[in-house]
């Protein structure tokens, strides 16, 4: 690690957090861990700890993903959300990655290969995201015989996306209906996994009677998704407001928040690269901030370009939290009143500051954030006693 700025990945709160995930609600019997994205830019050795915890089956975006996966499981199924071009199916069925069926039009293009192998598929249903999946009975109908005619096609499972979360939502009881519509004319009971959902999914709503599956995204690495209200005017007014869409609407039940135990499984740190006297009225940065009182300036070796901006506010360094006084593409400047030595591990989040508070602060969510964290940040991946720097 050259650059003395990393990305702590803790291994072990993935495994705690699908066991705890898992503990609370027993009743799937397919828990998908989605990583794509790099395992929401953890790094894909996580696939490791989540099927330690549990997880018995992944999903990811494309092929090159799941490609990605098989370099650290060759046993675990794996599913691509997104179609394959169909000239890299012989790839998936090489490595055994389930392909998902999306539309007739691709389905009669499957059924026209010579498929020497079997292939494994899901088939997408629209129910209201309008991204990908059958949007009729008939279309789906008609794939679902083609394919099933094929003897080396395998149907193994039927799956959707929700678009909205389902909080006293009307729109999240339309798509249920509207999955079951489009399903109609065959018997789910005869796939072998149906799977709905993502996190909020999980721990909104009762386990739909026809899906022994769920698929867990941004819950895994540790955020439990509750939603609780406060006691302000504000909040007893959303409270109302929740009651009477539900009242008018007939909204299904939901549950705003959980007892998950979950551990965030990333923390991001620095190092002080450099530190130098300032005085009041000098300028620190490209002409941003103008020292108001005698300190030091502290030059970390990350910048906007790893994901990190001014608007972190600020950095917690032996005990202290410094702001944030001026950005770079390459390195963040902190002020300090005292001198801090240079070699002196910085927090940028982490156990003093948490994920949740540096969302607030730049106005994203856990997603983006995870996400904005470059390539450039070599990940610690940290698994029992065992610590691997890993370049992705």
């Amino acid at each position: 690690m050259q650059r003395k700025t990393y990305a702590l990945i803790n291994g072990d709160a993935l495994t705690q957090n699908v066991l705890e995930i898992k503990k609370q609600y027993p009743d799937y019997e397919y828990y998908f861990g989605v990583v794509k994205n790099n395992a929401y830019h953890h790094g894909m050795k996580c696939v490791l700890d989540l099927i330690r915890g549990g997880v018995n089956y992944l999903a990811v975006s494309s092929l090159e993903e799941a490609l990605q996966v098989r370099k650290y499981t060759s046993d675990t199924p794996v599913l691509c959300l997104e179609p394959i071009d169909l000239e890299y199916l012989l790839d998936a069925i090489n490595n055994e990655i389930t392909v998902t069926i999306d539309s007739l039009e691709y389905a009669k293009e499957v059924v026209k290969l010579d498929l020497f192998d079997l292939l494994k598929v899901h088939l997408a249903v629209d129910s209201g995201m309008r991204r990908l999946g059958f949007t009729t009975s008939k279309d789906f109908k008609e794939a679902y015989h083609l394919l099933k005619e094929n003897p080396h096609v395998l149907i193994e499972g039927v799956f959707s996306h929700f678009a909205t979360s389902g909080i006293m939502d009307p729109y999240w009881d339309k798509q249920v209906h509207t999955f079951l519509e489009i399903t109609k004319d065959i018997s789910l009971e005869e796939i072998p996994i149906v799977h709905f959902g993502r996190s909020l999914t999980l721990v909104n709503h009762e386990k739909l009677p026809f899906c022994n599956g769920i698929r867990l995204g941004i819950i895994l690495y540790g955020f439990a998704q509750n939603m609780p209200d406060g006691h302000s005017l504000k909040s007893k007014f959303r409270i109302m407001k929740r009651r009477f869409l539900q009242k008018k609407y007939h909204c299904s039940e939901t549950r705003l928040t959980n007892s998950l135990q979950l551990k965030t499984a990333m923390e991001l740190y620095s190092t002080v690269m450099s530190v130098r006297k300032v005085h009041i009225g000098d300028v620190i940065g490209y002409t941003i901030y103008k020292v108001k009182e005698e300190g030091y300036v502290l030059t970390l070796p990350i910048g906007y370009a790893d994901g990190v901006t001014r608007n972190f506010q600020e950095v917690y360094v032996k005990g202290k939290f410094l702001p944030i006084v001026a950005d770079c593409m390459d390195m963040l400047l902190v002020f300090s009143p005292e001198k801090i030595a240079i070699g002196t591990e910085v927090e940028i989040f982490g156990a003093h500051i948490p994920i949740s508070k540096v969302c607030f602060r730049i106005h994203t969510n856990a997603y983006h954030l995870f996400n904005q964290i470059s390539h450039r940040v070599v990940r610690i991946h940290v698994h029992g006693r065992e610590k691997e720097e890993i370049f992705y």
